[in-house]
């Protein structure tokens, strides 16, 4: 998971990109459905890296092939709190990847601005799944 870890911490969407699976499962914080696949995945990410500010890890932990990351960032000034949730499949890629936050006001900062991505995302998927 460290590559992954780095990745985010360098804001190399194509690294973080490549730790995920081509089934990997994205659940987020805001929105009800999980996302399947490695191409709407990545395009969350890309918008979750447009949107979060002053991104920092504070603390790992690590269960066999189970990863918590706990975060701290901000969101169109709202502090915002979170781990994320990380299965590694027999590759060490991520096949399930699961995001919750804290606190409300960050939850819904993170919502508003998430959905201002939206189409952009999209977009990106879609571009992802042609290519």
């Amino acid at each position: 998971m460290n590559a992954f870890r780095k990745a985010v911490e360098a804001r190399d969407t194509e690294a973080m990109a490549a730790c995920l699976a081509d089934n990997v499962v994205f659940t987020s914080p805001v929105a009800f459905a999980p996302y399947p696949g490695k191409p709407l995945t990545a395009a969350i990410l890309r918008g979750v890296m447009r949107v979060f500010e002053n991104f920092r890890y504070e603390r790992e932990i690590i269960d066999g092939q189970n990863h918590a990351l706990v975060f701290r960032t901000e969101v169109n000034g709202k502090e915002v709190q979170g781990c994320d949730f990380l299965h590694l499949d027999e590759n060490g890629l991520i096949d399930e990847f699961t995001v919750m936050v804290r606190p409300l006001s960050g939850a819904q900062a993170l919502s508003e601005a998430m959905a201002a991505q939206f189409e952009q995302i999209k977009a990106e998927a879609m571009e992802s799944f042609n290519s």
